[in-house]
């Protein structure tokens, strides 16, 4: 497992670390299991501090990704694999929005709006 930071980004450490593990889960490269490098392991390639590695991780952990016990390190959930069936999910409607014609930023704006909440209706 490669963990990708850019450091002239406006996104802080930590996220950058969260989402590699995140892309890397949806890649298929992260499986259920898996146990991630050290805190510590990571810090010292990344040359970050130690708390950035372990916020990054604790959000992964929150999110349901990573199991996190004392002594034994981070472990990939069953939910790495969630990810992984939902690039496959997107791969299939890209397919589908190139078939009918829809340009990648059509279908980014559909995806938006169909993220937004809808507004609730008072009967």
């Amino acid at each position: 497992m490669l963990i990708r930071t850019d450091p002239s980004s406006d996104v802080p450490l930590f996220a950058q670390i969260a989402a590699s593990v995140r892309a890397d889960a949806a890649a298929g490269r992260l499986r259920p299991g898996d146990r991630l490098p050290s805190a510590r392991e990571v810090a010292a390639a990344l040359e970050v501090n130690l708390h950035t590695v372990l916020h990054a991780y604790q959000q992964l952990r929150d999110e349901g990704l990573l199991n996190m016990h004392r002594g034994r390190g981070a472990v990939a959930t069953s939910a790495v694999a969630d990810l992984a069936q939902l690039r496959d999910d997107i791969a299939a409607l890209t397919s589908r929005a190139r078939r009918l014609g829809l340009s990648a930023e059509a279908l980014g704006a559909l995806i938006r709006h169909s993220a937004e909440p809808t507004p609730e209706v008072s009967s």
